[in-house]
C-alpha cells in the first residue's frame, strides 16, 4: 500500500449516515503527484487487459477515469446518474448500503466487440461497479477490467465482480479511523 496515497485519503465517520465511514479521495485529487501515481498505477495494470475505452462512474470516477483514458490514449465514456445524459441512454439499478440508485450510459457510447475498462474511486459492496459492468455488456461491449483507487476488502465488492479482473491501488481490511 502506498503510504503517501493513504495519507491523502480523509476518513469521515458517520457520512452519509450513522455507522458509515466515508473514504474521501478529494484531498488526494488536490495533489498532482498523487493523481499521477494513481493514473500510472491503473494504466500499468489496465493496459495489459487491452481496453478500447475507459468507463468512468459518476462522479469521482470521472476525474480519475478521464485522466486514465488520456494516459492510455483511449476515449472516455461517462456512466452517469439518472437524467444527466441528453441523448438516448440505457440504465441499470443497483443497491446501496442505504437505498438504491441508477446509472445510465448513452446507447451509442459503446458497441459490439469493444472492451471497456471501468474506473471508479472506491469499491465497497460492488453494486455501482457491477451496474456499470451490466450496462457495458448490455451495450454489446465486454468488461476488460475494473480499476479503483480504494478497495474496502472487508465488504463483498470483489464478489459482485467475480466475472471480471479487479485492481485496486489501496486496500483497507477494516474501518479504523486513523488517529
Amino acid at each position: 500500500m502506498s503510504e503517501r496515497l493513504d495519507a491523502l485519503i480523509r476518513r469521515v465517520p458517520d457520512h452519509p449516515g450513522p455507522g458509515i465511514l466515508f473514504y474521501d479521495v478529494m484531498p488526494l485529487f488536490q495533489d498532482h503527484a498523487a493523481v499521477a501515481e494513481c493514473v500510472d498505477g491503473l494504466a500499468d495494470w489496465g493496459a495489459a487487459h487491452e481496453p478500447d475505452c475507459v468507463v468512468g462512474i459518476e462522479a469521482r470516477g470521472f476525474i480519475i477515469g478521464a485522466a486514465l483514458a488520456q494516459r492510455l490514449g483511449l476515449g472516455f465514456v461517462a456512466a452517469r446518474k439518472p437524467g444527466k445524459l441528453p441523448a438516448e441512454s440505457v440504465s441499470e439499478e443497483y443497491a446501496l448500503e442505504y437505498g438504491t440508485d441508477r446509472l445510465e450510459i448513452h446507447r451509442d457510447a459503446l458497441g459490439l466487440g469493444r472492451r471497456a475498462l471501468i474506473c471508479d474511486d472506491l469499491l465497497a459492496t460492488g453494486g455501482t461497479a457491477a451496474a456499470a459492468a451490466r450496462l457495458v455488456e448490455r451495450l454489446g461491449a465486454a468488461v476488460a477490467g475494473v480499476g479503483v483507487i480504494v478497495e474496502l476488502s472487508f465488504l463483498p465488492g470483489r464478489d459482485a465482480l467475480s466475472d471480471h479482473p479487479v485492481h485496486s491501488l489501496l486496500t483497507y481490511d477494516n474501518e479504523r479511523v486513523a488517529t
